[in-house]
């Protein structure tokens, strides 16, 4: 594997919520090049963009009209070169979302798809007869309802696993495949690095479309890792991905670890890596379903891939991202033990074998707005949960509440620059509220302050660089029952590394770790001035063993 993969360190940005530079109310990517100074001292070599590409905004550029032009929103191509060239210079990569299992309803394949049933990108898409007015078959969207939209015009249906703007590409279209194909090398040959790969693992979908079987997400079963899905995914990685040296991480939903390496292991690599949501499922089921948050739950999801993909591919560390709320309001204390929460968890996560992600914001401990007001939130997905529970006959409080915890828009608050008007974001009125808690948590605060979280992120970035074991160590976990600590060892070339945190708001003893001797190893980091035998709530510390 490539050593500033393993060695590098990503962070993502939604470019809608970073930096306005113009005072529309919408990041853009001017705002984005006058910010890489900000990013280059936290210390992260990669930036991810999510979707910039022309868009009728349906669900925010994740349904995209035109592969080849820019949303005029965030910029233009000039401004794209810029910030390829200004990365570059500083030993910077650029990351691209990609976006290829569906496109937008008016992308102009679609239109010409929905003309009459012989247009010849007919075949682009999942077009089929109903039998009579009923639909072809009983699959259920992610974002839920029926995946099958009818159209007057041809009077058949077509197929989208998303919102009803979002039809899905058909992948067993050769000419669909060349199309994209041929559009990935042109970001490439811009100088764009890689590409995070949108929900990859749904190109497949199981030829006849057959009845679904499972109850919960009906059908997926024939559409989640379908059965052609790696003969497209080694297509696309010996013909482009492969010309480039392109690195490629797939967003892939509901996939166990052990069915992950068949996409990722070193010796069949179609993905550089993949995102997994085993451990964002510690405080719910398919999101929605919100349960008590378990910590035993989340460090079993994190010991398991570590387990299983170490020494045969290669892990993504995140905690966040544009679909998850603010870890620290999830996981954590964002209320009482706001710093020690948010370093806690940086240390437990970032110290583990993979390449680690931060979202914008996670660095300074941003944390879910709290919106009470339906209206605040512009995500389809939120309003569509909503409504969706209502006609299920959940009260409109149920509903507040589960949306309160997990809505996408919990992540895509605007950055929180300084304590002036909108957080320093924009001068204008910003597309989507600004967290009221801005005054307080913001870049120009945690500059300001050498204990701030901002610092101690720099400090784990720094530490994943000096030090090979963090980047190379096996895994072992220490204390694989305790319901609180989560404690692991890594283990590389003669040293030893174990990370311990506590995920309580109480003080709690460090139970005894065999061959582990604190007092023999070196504390080269932690988030408490002094340490004792005592861990103190959402204390971690990390111990250097020669």
């Amino acid at each position: 594997m490539k050593h500033w993969v393993k060695n590098g360190v990503v962070y993502q940005i939604y470019p809608r919520s970073f930096q306005d530079s113009n005072n529309d109310g919408i990041g853009d990517i001017p705002g984005i090049i006058s910010r890489l100074d900000y990013l280059q001292e936290l210390g992260v070599d990669m930036i991810w963009l999510s979707p910039i590409y022309d868009s009728p905004l349906v669900d925010n550029g994740y349904d995209i009209s035109d592969y080849y032009n820019l949303l005029p929103d965030y910029g233009t191509l000039e401004d794209l070169k810029t910030l390829v060239n200004e990365l570059h210079r500083r030993g910077m990569r650029l990351v691209m979302d990609l976006v290829i299992n569906h496109t937008s309803n008016e992308h102009p394949w679609f239109i010409e798809s929905a003309k009459s049933t012989d247009n010849p990108y007919r075949k682009f898409y999942h077009w089929q007869k109903g039998k009579g007015r009923k639909k072809p078959n009983n699959w259920m969207s992610l974002f839920g309802g029926s995946v099958w939209e009818y159209d007057e015009t041809t009077q058949e249906y077509y197929l989208h696993l998303f919102a009803k703007e979002q039809p899905d590409l058909n992948w067993e279209c050769k000419e669909l495949r060349s199309e994209i194909k041929k559009m990935i090398r042109y970001w490439l040959n811009l100088g764009v690095d890689g590409f995070r790969c949108d929900v990859i693992n749904l190109l497949s979908k199981t030829p006849g479309y057959p009845k679904g079987k499972l109850h919960l997400i009906r059908g997926h079963e024939h559409f989640i890792n379908g059965p052609q899905i790696h003969k497209y995914l080694k297509e696309l990685k010996k013909e482009v991905f492969d010309q480039y040296d392109a690195f490629t991480v797939g967003e892939a939903i509901f996939l166990k670890p052990e069915d992950a390496l068949a996409y990722i292991s070193f010796d069949n690599q179609e993905l550089t890596m993949v995102f997994q949501f085993d451990h964002m499922s510690a405080d719910n089921f398919f999101k929605w379903f919100i349960r008590p948050f378990k910590p035993r739950r989340l460090m079993n999801a994190l010991t398991k891939w570590q387990d299983t993909i170490n020494g045969k591919g290669w892990n993504t560390l995140y905690w966040e991202n544009h679909d998850q709320p603010r870890v620290v309001s999830r996981f954590g204390d964002s209320e009482r033990y706001h710093y020690q929460s948010a370093t806690m968890l940086a240390t437990v996560l970032y110290f583990q074998q993979g390449t680690p992600f931060i979202y914008q914001g996670q660095e300074i401990g941003m944390t879910n707005p709290q919106f009470t007001d339906l209206s605040d939130y512009q995500d389809i997905e939120t309003h569509r949960i909503y409504w969706l529970g209502k006609r299920l006959g959940l009260s409109h409080k149920r509903m507040m509440k589960k949306i309160i915890y997990m809505s996408r828009d919990n992540a895509r608050t605007p950055m929180q620059w300084d304590d002036t008007e909108n957080a320093g974001f924009t001068e204008g009125k910003p597309w989507i509220k600004v967290n009221p808690n801005y005054p307080e948590i913001n870049v120009r605060n945690s500059l300001a302050n050498p204990d701030s979280i901002f610092y101690y992120y720099q400090k784990i970035i720094a530490l994943r660089k000096q030090f090979p074991i963090v980047v190379e160590g096996s895994f072992k976990e220490l204390l694989p029952k305790h319901q609180k600590i989560y404690c692991y060892l890594r283990d590389y070339d003669g040293k030893k590394l174990l990370v311990i945190g506590n995920f309580s708001d109480k003080d709690l003893a460090i139970p005894d770790l065999n061959d582990s001797d604190l007092t023999k190893g070196k504390l080269i980091l932690q988030n408490y001035p002094q340490t004792s035998e005592m861990l103190k709530p959402y204390e971690a510390r990390v111990y250097l063993f020669d």
